[in-house]
């Protein structure tokens, strides 16, 4: 067996004297050609998409799903299936292949004659809630295997609670050399050798070749050197030698001390008769002559998406093998208390938050004390973590800063899994995909900090939580130039703007403590989407008063009303809100009615009506006020409406001089407000 097979002196691989025959019993090597013709034909179908990884590590699979991987596809949810995550998702027909085959339900072969098309299942690569079995979206490089990271985490802190005979599963992952070039996959690998993750399985696609050519072009790296110096157990294995496949995957189950590698070393594109091996079989497709001569060399004299019933059989046969040990799981499962049965499959939250922010809420209704957002949400957190085990906090290395520990929390650590707060390291991007990951295996709610002006390091998970609707908290502290002395590279400008344009994505930036607490109450609720929390460094007076109602709910309201017609509205979020409220003040002193507005979320507000939002913006006059860039806010502005805000980045100074320097200040606002009522003066 083995990389010689193409040459024809293994036994591998069927040659076409001896197909498959349809009354035969299927070998594995049936199984695996099953997978290659498919992946090719759906690539071919849409004249799109990347042939050469599911030919290529289509032996690997099948060994995988065949003897190892504990699922049932007649119940993709079962919570203690083994979780198979594609990072290396442009090789997305290996996945659908694979889930078709196994009779996961609407995974059918029209689905796969209609790879790439609008309105399919399958998605140029893997889209979470596409189809069951896709466990996570992937497809930029390297996410999958720092989601893969989340998955085992979370395996290992909901086991330490529940007990292993309730949760106990492997989590696998298929990367490529393009996943393991990205930088998230040095974060995500550091942190998994760190907390000894060992039922994490990374099978390496090890072929060799890049969209430009051979890796040797651009890359050199001793991969096995590399993982083992990250505390990962490693082994390299022939990737189309079945026995050694199995052999290794054996061993890995066998001692989860440390996270494994398994490196396989394979050809892309195996089969093709002239392509395989080649930079050709990546990103298009074969092409019908190649297709032709490789299933002649493969032993697949069957038509296109046509599988011998025999094969489809096998396969048939090992999606349903962990039909028994999914009954005799829900057996166990049903014998549970109802809080661990709530813990596993997760529970609706909403009203346990609400009442832990109410009593937030009192008790900052009789406190005076400036404090910043940041510390109102420490405070707020006090009473949320011990009403909801499932919270699971964290920082990538700021927890002082950011405010998000409290007195109950406990660090996990690898002998430690019963705690509930992760210490991330400077790893921002993995903290971000790993709690995609969190999220995805479905018990624990993470949230995780960073600066603000951090989201840059984070945003393409940020963005992967939205496109997944995945409830994921990102709490962002030191939300402007207020951070101060740090200078420009610390304080973000632009950062609420692109947070915003992202769709799906709650941005709220609290007031005062009032408003803090409403919003974590809000994100919280939010199940079907991740939040931001932009929280200030800086300390904020508190704006209103106690409200049984929660006002940030409406994403906008008037904060302070005028006695008769409104002659401008002051909008502002944040910190800006008081500035706005002492704008209005001075604009009293002149006659002039000035309404404020605050607005801790643009989303919210902008899910209401048009004569609802009226109602709030009202017919007047409107300046904006907030300490970043103004390209957001044009939503919420007209022609002749003014901005008071940053154009340009910070600089390094106290933030009270920083205000000043930048004319954000009360009387700024005053100013632009008094011309813009001049303005609409015929």
């Amino acid at each position: 067996m083995g990389l010689d097979a193409l040459n024809g002196t293994s036994d591998h691989m069927s040659t076409a004297q001896n197909p498959p025959a349809a009354t035969a019993t299927a070998s594995l090597q049936d199984m695996a050609t099953a997978i290659r013709a498919l992946s090719m034909d759906g690539v071919q179908a849409a004249n799109s998409g990347h042939p050469g990884m599911p030919m290529g590590m289509a032996d690997v699979a099948t060994v995988l799903f065949r003897d190892a991987l504990k699922f049932d596809a007649n119940d993709p949810a079962w919570p203690n299936r083994d979780r198979f995550v594609l990072s290396a998702g442009h090789g997305s027909m290996l996945l659908y292949a694979l889930l078709h085959l196994t009779g996961y339900a609407g995974m059918t072969m029209d689905e796969l004659r209609n790879f790439r098309q609008l309105g399919s299942k399958t998605a140029g690569h893997p889209e979470y809630g596409h189809a069951p079995g896709i466990e996570t979206t992937t497809g930029p490089l390297g996410q999958g295997i720092a989601n893969a990271v989340g998955m085992a985490l979370s395996e290992r802190l909901l086991s330490a609670r529940v007990g292993s005979d309730l949760i106990d599963y492997h989590t696998y992952v298929i990367a490529g050399d393009g996943c393991l070039m990205e930088g998230i996959s040095h974060e995500a690998i550091s942190l998994a050798g760190h907390l000894k993750l060992g039922k994490l399985i990374v099978f390496w696609d090890d072929n060799s070749i890049s969209i430009d050519g051979a890796t040797s072009l651009s890359v050199s790296d001793n991969q096995l050197q590399r993982f083992a110096a990250s505390g990962w157990n490693t082994i390299a294995v022939d990737g189309h030698d079945t026995a050694a496949i199995a052999a290794a995957i054996q061993k890995a189950k066998a001692d989860s001390s440390k996270p494994w590698l398994i490196a396989c070393k394979t050809i892309i594109g195996y089969g093709a008769p002239t392509k395989a091996g080649t930079a050709a079989t990546h990103g298009s497709p074969l092409g019908a002559d190649e297709i032709k001569g490789a299933r002649e060399k493969l032993g697949w004299p069957y038509p296109p998406f046509e599988v011998p019933e025999t094969i489809l059989q096998a396969w048939r046969l090992v999606g349903s093998r962990g039909g028994a040990l999914n009954t005799a799981w829900k057996a166990q499962f049903a014998k549970a208390d109802a809080a661990t049965r709530a813990l596993i499959v997760g529970r609706d939250v909403t009203s346990i938050a609400a009442t832990a922010v109410r009593d937030a809420k009192s008790a900052f209704a009789a406190d005076t004390a400036k404090r910043a957002t940041r510390v109102w949400s420490q405070m707020t957190l006090e009473k949320l973590v011990p009403a909801l085990p499932e919270l699971l906090g964290g920082s990538a290395d700021l927890t002082p800063s950011n405010g998000t520990r409290t007195k109950h929390h406990t660090s996990i650590a690898p002998a430690n899994f019963t705690a509930n707060y992760l210490h991330y390291g400077v790893r921002e991007h993995a903290m971000a995909a790993a709690m995609n990951g969190i999220a995805l295996a479905g018990s624990f709610i993470p949230y995780g900090a960073t600066f603000l002006v951090f989201t840059d390091y984070c945003r393409p998970s940020i963005r992967l939580s939205a496109l997944m609707g995945q409830r994921v908290i990102y709490v962002m502290t030191h939300d402007s130039i207020g951070v101060g002395e740090d200078g420009p590279t610390h304080q973000p400008v632009e950062h609420l703007a692109a947070l915003r344009a992202i769709p799906n994505l709650n941005v709220f930036r609290p007031a005062d403590g009032m408003e803090t607490a409403e919003c974590w109450e809000l994100a919280l609720a939010a199940t079907d989407r991740p939040s931001i929390l932009a929280l200030s460094r800086d300390a904020v007076a508190r704006i209103r008063d106690d409200s049984p109602e929660n006002l940030s709910a409406h994403g906008a309201y008037v904060l302070r009303a005028t006695d008769k017609p409104r002659d401008v509205t002051l909008l502002a979020t944040g910190t800006e809100v008081g500035i706005a409220v002492d704008a209005a003040d001075i604009l009293a002193k002149d006659g002039i009615h000035a309404a404020v507005v605050s607005m801790p979320s643009f989303e919210l507000f902008a899910a209401l009506s048009q004569d609802e939002q009226l109602k709030v913006l009202g017919d007047a006059p409107r300046v904006a006020v907030e300490a970043g860039v103004a390209q957001c806010w044009h939503q919420w502005l007209r022609k002749k409406d003014r901005f008071v805000g940053m154009s340009g980045f910070g600089a390094s100074a106290p933030a009270s001089k920083l205000y000043e320097h930048f004319g954000i200040t009360a009387k700024a606002v005053a100013d632009a407000a008094r011309a813009a009522i001049k303005s609409e003066i015929p």
